[in-house]
């Protein structure tokens, strides 16, 4: 999740375009003998890992499956986690790579001020009227959050910053914002 100091304003949401589900984990590896994954958490939420939590695993070429967390608990790369029904490593390896998700209807509304980084991809960006192009990825760079903005012939890096932000509405996929001058043209390169 990010958030800005700006004064934005959080609007319910109405595009059509965000994703049924959210991702909150991915599989990286199996660890050990007895089934367990390690699992890079991406969720702000702790509980949506823990045991007895219902997910959605998704594997490249495969439908959606509903998957429950059997055992949980940390590792230095996030959490090892057990999922019911898979008993050995080479159970464990077949999911390497999987995405963990949840039903985006379960994921609660962001603070004030805040959002959700698959609320901001897809937002059209403006700045002084001129047409910026949309959110295509989003980098924390250690100095923030960075909206890689394309306008299909061009990618911008933009701050996700209060100083330049004028307006979030996530239920238009806008953003609006007041770039410093030469920013674009310094900043941009071709894609």
């Amino acid at each position: 999740m990010s958030s800005t100091s700006s004064k934005t304003e959080q609007t319910t949401e109405q595009r059509e375009d965000l994703p049924e589900t959210v991702i909150v984990g991915r599989v990286l590896r199996p660890h050990g003998i007895r089934g367990e994954l390690v699992v890079e958490v991406l969720s702000d939420v702790p509980e949506r890992l823990a045991p007895g939590s219902s997910l959605l695993m998704v594997r490249e070429g495969r439908p959606a499956e509903p998957v429950r967390v059997a055992a949980r608990r940390p590792h230095k790369s996030g959490a090892l986690v057990r999922l019911e029904g898979v008993e050995d490593r080479v159970q464990a390896e077949g999911l390497r790579g999987a995405w963990l998700e949840v039903e985006r209807s379960r994921v609660p509304p962001p603070a004030p001020g805040s959002y959700y980084h698959y609320q901001l991809l897809g937002c059209r960006c403006r700045s002084g009227g001129d047409e910026l192009g949309v959110v295509v990825d989003l980098v924390e760079d250690g100095g923030g959050l960075l909206l890689i903005v394309s306008d299909g012939r061009r990618e911008l890096p933009v701050p996700f910053v209060g100083r330049f932000l004028r307006g979030v509405d996530v239920a238009q996929g806008t953003i609006d914002l007041e770039l410093p001058p030469g920013l674009v043209e310094t900043c941009a390169s071709g894609s």
